[in-house]
């Protein structure tokens, strides 16, 4: 559950200001899609909530994506497909169904922020790892002269790498921690 919605760390990981734009979108989407949600949930039959949840979802899809393309069209470019795909994010469309279908407008928008803000900081954290290990570059700043990259960081097997040693890392911590 802890990994649910990771499957653009595969390809927007690949530099820090990717990854920030792709969490940024997401939170939008979280923060924007629970509120208008929560607020339309006792008024949406059971039977299609879901079907309405995704049009919802997708309509702050289209808003971040014309947004983006209107004020940064090189993230846009570089995001690509990944950008429309945040409609069928398991933590957009799982937060939701499982929080702002049942509770009020304030904690839902505060869910998906908090929801936003880890997905930000875990593509982030993979990102860092995966920019600096395979280009030895931040942000496009050098910051070993004479460093061999590890070009397999920035293919999408670096981020299964990564996101599996972070995973193990967090395990081993959590274990240590329990004796």
């Amino acid at each position: 559950m802890i990994i649910l919605g990771l499957c653009p760390a595969l390809a927007v990981s690949v530099s820090l200001e990717n990854a920030l734009g792709m969490g940024l979108a997401a939170t939008f989407v979280l923060v924007s899609s629970n509120c208008i949600i929560s607020g339309i949930r006792n008024i949406v039959p059971h039977r299609i909530r879901i079907p309405c949840f995704i049009v919802v979802i997708a309509s702050f899809v289209t808003i971040v994506e014309l947004l983006m393309f209107s004020f940064s069209p090189q993230l846009a470019k570089q995001l690509g497909i990944f950008v429309p795909l945040i409609v069928v994010n398991c933590i957009i469309l799982g937060r939701a169904e499982s929080f702002a279908s049942k509770n009020k407008i304030l904690p839902s928008i505060l869910d998906g922020l908090g929801m936003g803000i880890g997905f930000t900081l875990a593509l982030s954290l993979i990102a860092v790892i995966r920019e600096i290990l395979g280009s030895g570059k931040i942000l496009g700043f050098l910051l070993f002269k004479d460093y061999p990259p590890a070009t397999l960081m920035i293919l999408p097997p670096g981020a299964l790498l990564t996101l599996g040693l972070l995973i193990g890392l967090i395990n081993l911590i959590s274990l240590r921690s329990r004796k």
